[in-house]
């Protein structure tokens, strides 16, 4: 039996993102104020400009949490050469808090799908303590078995996902 909530096994986050994990501490990602993130829903390219308010939970606000947005599905869907594409980091968030009250060591960058649906995915870890985890030295070909190897970040705490395209003309109508 799967420990990993559906969702997740289904859109083959877990296996091509993360080794199977049990979600323990409660992670919101919202969108605009209004669109938060569900696993394997489409979110338009349009609403995804600007970073989304990340809201973690957990118990104790002297944990330290590190959140990656990654792409696994760059630069296409059927071809990505690229996985995984990082679009943001942010390091050293107090547990009971949001991505605000962390440091933003990989700044906000917009997803562009220009091929196919892509995955979005966010993936919360907690750390040994603050001031411990690394930035990567690039966007591109990023790792994230291997990021949080390096980093003694263990297994992931929360994950979302969310899937985007290229909006056409017609899409927008």
């Amino acid at each position: 039996m799967s420990r990993v909530p559906d969702p997740l096994t289904i859109g083959r986050v877990v296996g091509e993102v993360v080794d199977s994990f049990f979600p323990s501490v409660k992670m919101t990602v919202t969108y605009n104020s209004n669109k938060q993130v569900a696993n394997g829903h489409e979110l338009m390219p349009a609403v995804i400009t600007a970073k989304p308010r990340v809201e973690i939970g957990g118990e104790d606000m002297r944990a330290a949490y590190t959140l990656i947005m990654t792409d696994p599905d760059a630069p296409s869907p059927s071809d990505p050469y690229l996985r995984e594409h990082l679009h943001w980091m942010v390091t050293d968030i107090p547990g009971t808090t949001d991505v605000s009250f962390g440091k933003e060591v990989v700044s906000y960058e917009t997803p562009k799908p220009t091929v196919g649906i892509h995955r979005y995915v966010f993936i919360l870890f907690i750390q040994r303590g603050r001031q411990t985890v690394k930035p990567p030295s690039s966007r591109d070909y990023f790792n994230t078995r291997r990021f949080s190897d390096e980093n003694g970040l263990g297994l992931p705490v929360a994950a979302v996902y969310f899937n985007a395209q290229r909006e056409t003309a017609a899409r927008r109508r």
